[in-house]
């Protein structure tokens, strides 16, 4: 009897130590993971929550626009394709062999990201340019036009993305909830598409003109090996993960007749506007399933989500992704950025806002 007390006494000491063992290490992998993935997260503990308010059953099958997560894999698949082939890297790369001066410098790897957002999403364009912006910088000697350079960078995605319906996953969900046409679509956002084109250029020209000799670069190469496997592993699995909780908790919110009288309510006659501060807080992705879950005037929609993609670091995703780049590879601009990023984003804000009036 003795050895088998003192048996299950050593077997709960050993769990205790285990445990405590398991647990920091179980803590600090999830709160990585939640700083890593925040929007995913939250996305997942609210539909999490709604599902105690709206029994689950098959009908949460039919809340997922599938059209949209399926034609976001699909644009996803063919962006890593295009990212392994480093495509866009290589023409800036012959860009920059007649680049003279800093300011030149800036405006090729501005532009750049403009251009490349169109077609493989303002996310990649930040994700492949703005390590690139750094190394180039690093290399003439001018780390400090890193900060101006990316805050432009970060702009300049946020606005090419706007050209095409699939530029940003936010304009992905619209296009396929809207069924608006490509055309209408590119025209409903061409007016804000051309001032902020033109404040992209007017804003480059307070970066010095200084004359720089940008040495050669490492060839680019291309490895074959495992190359299906890359881009497979390259897609945002969390991203799409994050479509399916949102409309999950959309789809929930809708079939609980209080949220959905008031969000009606105050969403209706006010799209545009709520696009734009939904966007500040929670980003312009769930802004835009949130708001089309409560309203059809899609075209409202569309330029409230856009216009508010910029202002605040949260507005849009691709914000936060190059803000988390620059401050990994140098930690004490962190605030200077903030603060320069902040100020040039709500700048933009406020002129589009008036765009928006007059028009």
């Amino acid at each position: 009897m003795m050895d088998s007390g003192r048996s299950a006494f050593c077997w709960k000491q050993w769990m205790k130590m285990q445990i405590k063992s398991i647990m920091p290490n179980l803590i600090q992998k999830t709160s990585n993971f939640f700083k890593e993935e925040t929007v995913f997260s939250i996305s997942f503990i609210l539909a999490i929550i709604s599902c105690f308010f709206v029994k689950p059953s098959t009908d949460y099958f039919y809340y997922i626009n599938w059209d949209t997560i399926i034609l976001l894999f699909i644009i996803m698949f063919f962006v890593e394709i295009l990212k392994n082939l480093a495509v866009f890297e290589r023409v800036v790369r012959k860009l920059l062999t007649k680049i003279t001066n800093t300011r030149q410098l800036a405006s090729v790897l501005i532009f750049a990201c403009f251009l490349s957002s169109i077609f493989i999403t303002n996310d990649v364009s930040l994700i492949i340019f703005v390590p690139f912006t750094i190394l180039a910088l690093k290399k003439v000697g001018r780390i400090d036009l890193s900060i101006i350079t990316v805050s432009l960078q970060t702009i300049a995605a946020n606005v090419g993305c706007m050209l095409l319906p699939i530029g940003a996953p936010h304009n992905i969900v619209m296009y396929t909830v809207s069924g608006i046409p490509f055309t209408s679509f590119f025209l409903l956002l061409l007016p804000y598409i051309i001032v902020s084109v033109v404040f992209l250029l007017i804003s480059s020209l307070f970066i010095p003109k200084d004359n720089i000799d940008l040495p050669k670069m490492n060839k680019i190469t291309f490895n074959g090996e495992n190359f299906l496997k890359r881009i497979l592993l390259g897609i945002d699995y969390f991203l799409l993960l994050t479509f399916i909780a949102l409309f999950i908790l959309i789809g929930n919110l809708e079939n609980i007749p209080i949220f959905y009288s008031l969000f009606t309510q105050w969403i209706s006659g006010n799209e545009v506007a709520w696009g734009i501060i939904a966007s500040q807080v929670i980003s312009n992705v769930p802004a835009a399933i949130l708001l089309s879950g409560f309203s059809s005037n899609y075209s409202a929609i569309i330029v409230g989500i856009n216009i508010g993609g910029f202002g605040t670091l949260i507005a849009s995703m691709a914000n936060l992704i190059s803000y988390k780049i620059l401050v990994r590879e140098y930690g004490e601009f962190k605030i200077r950025y903030l603060k320069r990023f902040t100020v040039l984003n709500v700048i933009l804000l406020i002129i589009l806002v008036g765009v928006y009036i007059l028009i």
